[in-house]
């Protein structure tokens, strides 16, 4: 059986690895795969408790998460594709949409 401690090590790693991926990266999609890259590191920690607890609570909730990054890869990749037909580009520095 592996540690919970390295289980979370991992986890951690995991979720610093998307966050400083999402600080650092300029292109939308590789953005859109670092947060992809957190919600995983989350879903470790929720399964390595699930399993130390010996508990369902913690696969229920990695369900939800998976169900809730599907619709988030589905209405993104829209939402980017729209983007690329209009500004032809996907660079997170040159979208402004939001300006007046």
């Amino acid at each position: 059986m592996i540690p919970l401690g390295h289980i979370l090590i991992l986890s951690g790693l995991l979720f610093s690895i998307g966050v400083a991926g999402v600080i650092l990266r300029r292109n939308a999609i590789v953005v859109f795969l670092n947060i992809e890259l957190m919600l995983n590191g989350v879903n470790l920690a929720f399964i390595g408790f699930a399993t130390r607890m010996d508990s369902m609570v913690g696969v229920i909730f990695v369900f939800f998460v998976l169900v809730v990054a599907a619709a988030e890869a589905v209405v993104g990749l829209a939402i980017m594709l729209e983007i690329f037909r209009n500004k032809e580009t996907l660079s997170v520095d040159e979208i402004n949409l939001l300006k007046w």
